[in-house]
């Protein structure tokens, strides 16, 4: 307590290192960018991490506290994509090309997926395990396919929408700002009592039920949550091209995004900001490295990799070795240190009056 007897509320930094990380790091590349000391390549990946980082935090949702296997995120990624790149190209044509196209884009991209999301997920949400696994697996390539075969005046047939490309020295910039909205949305959602009636639903649902927890309203708020970021994504995604094509949100970029919310632990969105960035790191580099007639061996050696992080991460014998060296123990020794340092000011002279009184 304070002098004056008010209770003072001690900030939890822990809970905002993934801001400011974020943010440091947008703001490096920002003052780059604004400069003209970045290239166009890193540009691009930045954009592509940022798309990652919100893909897989919206689907960690889902599968990390949830409980629920989707495999359907391409498809809502794809609708996001389709819908906010043809409002985007219609607009672009009267508002220009500039950031209130973008923003009308992003809402309406992420609103359509939101709203699939919802159809979808009430009746699939009565299914549980392998079996959602399939349902949301067979929407993604209905979608994909449905699109495909639509006229292509309306989102270009199988040659692909024609998509307005953003300035790539600012792209990246909002991009990482909707990144932040993204994981202060899913946080916070988390940290309230919907969160922990989202988390009791994943631990027990029987015993959730029985509590009078409404289970199918809080499965479908995460689905449609988690679908609206994954439209947004889309949206993002649509800006970086200048043709969009069904054909790249296919069930194996689903199952790609799965992989990097297990890699960086279920149920942990930090595990998932870092997954997703090395996933995408790693991706890019494969692809620029081998090329030519290496190409073929781009799949092997990213399969190779993913192996061993996952043999890392889960390997019995490097269970003390991995938790002696994580993030979370490095920056729990971290913030323990700097609150053991501000004790004695905190207490005000309390700690000596308390031992004179226990010697006496």
């Amino acid at each position: 307590m304070s002098r004056n007897g008010i209770g003072a509320k001690k900030i939890q930094w822990k809970y905002y290192i993934n801001y400011i990380v974020i943010f440091a790091v947008a703001a490096f590349y920002t003052v780059l960018s604004l400069t003209g000391n970045i290239k166009q390549s890193e540009t691009s990946l930045l954009e592509k991490i940022a798309i990652a980082i919100i893909l897989a935090s919206s689907l960690g949702m889902v599968v990390g506290f949830l409980g629920e296997l989707s495999l359907g995120h391409a498809g809502f990624m794809c609708i996001g994509a389709f819908l906010g790149g043809k409002v985007s190209a219609i607009l672009a044509e009267s508002l220009g090309n500039g950031i209130l196209t973008l923003v009308i884009s992003v809402i309406i991209g992420g609103v359509a997926a939101a709203l699939f999301g919802m159809i979808i997920g009430l009746p699939a949400l009565r299914l549980r395990g392998d079996y959602l696994a399939i349902v949301t697996l067979a929407f993604g390539e209905i979608v994909r396919t449905v699109i495909m075969n639509l006229p292509e005046g309306l989102f270009g047939g199988t040659l692909g929408l024609k998509t307005p490309r953003f300035n790539n020295k600012h792209l990246f910039i909002i991009a990482f700002i909707l990144v932040l909205v993204c994981i202060a949305v899913i946080q916070n959602l988390l940290r309230s009592r919907h969160g922990r009636a989202i988390t009791s639903i994943r631990d027990n649902e029987i015993a959730a039920r029985a509590t009078g927890i409404d289970v199918t309203k809080y499965k479908l708020l995460v689905f449609t949550i988690s679908a609206f970021f994954a439209g947004v994504a889309g949206v993002l995604y649509s800006y970086t091209q200048s043709n969009v094509q069904s054909t790249n949100f296919d069930y194996n970029y689903s199952i790609e995004i799965l992989v990097m919310v297990v890699l960086g632990g279920i149920g942990s969105i930090n595990g998932s900001i870092i997954a997703a960035t090395l996933v995408t790191f790693l991706n890019v580099k494969l692809q620029t490295i081998l090329t030519g007639d290496l190409a073929v061996l781009q799949n092997l050696f990213y399969a190779l990799i993913l192996i061993l992080i996952v043999i890392y991460n889960n390997a019995p014998g490097l269970k003390g070795f991995r938790e002696k060296y994580n993030f979370k123990s490095i920056f729990g020794k971290i913030f323990k240190r700097k609150s053991v340092a501000e004790a004695p000011n905190a207490s005000g002279g309390a700690a000596p009056e308390n031992n004179q009184g226990e010697e006496n």
